[in-house]
């Protein structure tokens, strides 16, 4: 592929909107930036992720509309950088898998939060918002939201409330997972949900509803740390302090956050380099050494995060011979890779790394040996002469993708030399994240035989689950190339259906080992969340997770 051809066609698009955001920037600068602090971000994403309640635009939909402004049940802690994050108390302050049915769970939830609308949060709340993505005939059932909700909580089936601060979740299946898939349903206001169903126009009720979805989205109102103060749809999103947050250690240190969305990196690093901005996701690697000369800091720390390639296990694909997919695993130089990103990637020798309580020693050894990577593919009738072809649909930017287009190039050059031939279809990044749960039959997949969208590893559905499940065939979740047998359902189940943590880790470290053997992927980066920001930024903490909370940051 032509990389030059490749970021052409995004450029236009990348520039306009750099150039927009920096006369917003403009426009909301003087006296209202000297009276505030302000912290300015540069996201990846090329629009605002949604602000409804359920994020799109992958998990920065999550680090930047979804934590900042709603709760979940359940948080992650992103308050130490030394330690992986676990699972913390969110809206509800405990929770307990009923002894005799292990399909039943009683939350007891937080007394006394409020929504930003002054609405109180009860267990009426919980349940509205189980409704609005798993009940069809809820008024308030909103689909645009069930795409991003459902696939990462796949067994909740409904919610009841007991009492104003207890409700009991129940799952289609035994799944000692759910209290970590419960940290992506976003809290929203039910109360003020109605007040806009009541002000809409419609000649149905779904019409009416979808309405008040839309006003809510520009008016938002969830129960986090910041409040909606203005939202620009592709320009901008900016969130104020709410300073009767219930969490002090999570009270807002700034008065105001403006995000923009600018997907390239180069203008992204500009940004941060005039002064638009103070904070930069993914910057251009490059220029980090200008970025660091010019008195700017880049944070970064290993985190749950793989950047691979999802192989294709449909009919004709040429990933269904394991010699072609272990000589793929074999045939990367990813530390040559971590050089082109100045050191910004950790090397995979899986979904975890070694060491990991889900790690399980695999036998196959994923490392950089290019004689055993030909010998494999000459045993599989390839060869210089006579290359496999392999179509690969990929992305400009987007969120957690790292730096798509050079890495994808790089990794076509290093495959090169094992007699592969590597095409690639290059589409917008939440497109591509929308094809994820369509698969590699839909005709969105375009003929790819893989698809590259990274994903986070800190919770075993997220991890493992969904990637190797007969469960989890498109649409249901993202096993995008249909990968999965009794064997490995077997083995998720057993995960699955174990509620003491030892023995459940023990469960998920043979899940692990097969997964590598079998290589349904190409492990080819971890990402370590490189950020770059002023030094006027304080109090910042870059977690080993894919998230960061913006309420303990400072502006000098």
């Amino acid at each position: 592929m032509n990389r030059t051809t490749a970021s052409s066609r995004f450029a236009p698009r990348s520039l306009g909107l750099s150039l927009a955001a920096a006369a917003c920037l403009a426009a909301f600068g003087g006296s209202a930036l000297a009276q505030e602090k302000v912290l300015r971000i540069a996201m990846t994403a090329a629009d605002i992720p949604r602000t409804l309640g359920q994020p799109d635009q992958g998990f920065e939909g999550n680090r930047f509309t979804g934590i900042p402004m709603y709760d979940a049940l359940t948080h992650w802690d992103l308050s130490k950088a030394d330690a992986p994050s676990v699972l913390v108390p969110g809206l509800a302050t405990s929770w307990k898998v009923d002894d005799k049915d292990k399909t039943k769970w009683v939350f007891k939830l937080r007394p006394g939060v409020k929504f930003h609308d002054g609405s109180d949060l009860t267990a009426d709340a919980i349940v509205w918002n189980v409704q609005k993505v798993l009940d069809k005939d809820a008024v308030h059932f909103d689909a645009s939201q069930v795409g991003v909700t459902a696939s990462r909580m796949p067994t909740l089936r409904s919610a009841r409330k007991i009492d104003n601060l207890t409700v009991e979740l129940t799952t289609s299946e035994p799944d000692a997972f759910l209290p970590l898939n419960l940290t992506n349903l976003f809290i929203a206001s039910p109360a003020h949900w109605q007040k806009k169903f009541d002000a809409a126009q419609g000649a149905t009720p779904a019409d009416k509803a979808k309405a008040a979805w839309t006003a809510f989205a520009a008016d938002a109102s969830g129960s986090g740390p910041f409040k909606m103060a203005r939202f620009v749809p592709r320009e901008r999103l900016e969130v104020v302090a709410n300073k009767a947050y219930w969490d002090p250690k999570r009270t807002p240190k700034v008065d105001r956050v403006v995000m923009l969305p600018m997907p390239e990196a180069n203008a992204r690093t500009a940004a941060l380099l005039s002064g638009q901005v103070d904070w930069i996701e993914a910057p251009a690697p490059d220029a980090m050494p200008q970025i660091r000369q010019r008195g700017f800091k880049i944070e970064s720390n290993a985190q749950p995060h793989v950047w691979p390639w999802q192989l294709s296990f449909a009919e004709g694909s040429p990933w269904l011979d394991k010699r072609v997919r272990h000589a793929a695993n074999l045939c990367v130089d990813r530390e040559g890779l971590k050089t082109l990103l100045g050191g910004m990637m950790a090397v995979p020798k899986g979904t975890v790394p070694p060491g990991h309580p889900w790690w399980g020693n695999p036998k196959f050894d994923i490392k950089y040996d290019v004689k055993a990577a030909q010998a494999l593919m000459t045993q599989a009738g390839f060869s210089a002469a006579k290359p496999v072809k392999v179509k690969v649909q990929i992305s400009a930017s987007g969120s957690g993708q790292m730096q798509p287009l050079p890495m994808n190039e790089f990794v076509q050059q290093s495959l090169k030399q094992c007699y592969f031939d590597v095409e690639f279809d290059v589409i917008e990044w939440n497109t591509l994240f929308t094809n994820w749960r369509k698969g590699a039959k839909d005709p969105s997949a375009n003929g790819a035989h893989a698809t590259n969208v990274s994903y986070a590893a800190m919770d075993p559905f997220f991890a493992m689950v969904r990637f190797t499940s007969t469960k989890t065939f498109p649409p249901v979740s993202n096993n995008w190339g249909y990968f999965g047998n009794d064997e490995f359902d077997k083995l998720i189940a057993d995960a699955r259906t174990t509620f003491d943590d030892k023995k459940r880790d023990e469960a998920l470290a043979k899940l692990h080992a097969r997964i590598v053997e079998e290589a349904p992927f190409v492990w080819i980066a971890h990402d370590v969340g490189p950020r770059a920001m002023s030094t006027k930024i304080k109090g910042f903490v870059q977690p080993r997770s894919w998230f960061v909370d913006l309420a303990p940051v400072s502006m000098d």
